[in-house]
């Protein structure tokens, strides 16, 4: 019970904060109208998409990895289930998407300017700290995993069994 409100804490500060929260100021504050706004329409499918696939990845992180996505109280086992079977950063990828559903939304510049430096960040932290940890926590199992899951775009069939 207590990792799964760890889990929840992170769900909520964490994409809460740099999903949602930061990117609608930067949006409000631009005070920029929307140039096409019968576009925005096109922000539902990247906001759900998004959405859906942050809570199945904290759910595989919490129930099936034993842990949380909180580098600080981490997955116990690697999570290779779910969208993790595709892609080895979905919830990464999610988080991008929700963010490009904010810049169709919004329709401000400053938000695609956001959107590519979380991405960068997100690229960084996973090549300099996530996969070197992972690494040394899960050894030949997170290699094999590696080499079978590409890191941001997934694959459109799992690998075989």
């Amino acid at each position: 019970m207590l990792t799964f409100l760890k889990s929840l804490a992170f769900l909520i500060l964490v994409p809460g904060l740099v999903v949602i929260y930061a990117p609608v100021r930067i949006a409000l504050a631009s005070e920029a109208a929307p140039a096409l706004p019968w576009l925005r329409w096109a922000a539902w499918p990247f906001w759900l998409a998004g959405a859906a696939g942050i809570v199945w990845c904290v759910w595989d992180f919490t129930f099936a990895g034993r842990g949380t996505p909180l580098p600080l109280d981490p997955p116990r086992e690697l999570v290779v289930r779910g969208l993790y079977r595709y892609a080895r950063n979905p919830m990464y990828t999610s988080a991008v998407l929700i963010l490009g559903g904010h810049v169709v939304w919004f329709q401000a510049p400053w938000l695609l300017f956001y959107t590519a430096g979380v991405g960068l960040a997100f690229a960084g932290f996973v090549v300099w700290y996530e996969e070197p940890h992972l690494r040394r926590t899960f050894g030949e199992a997170y290699e094999r995993y590696c080499r079978s899951v590409p890191r941001w775009l997934p694959r459109l069939r799992p690998p075989a069994s």
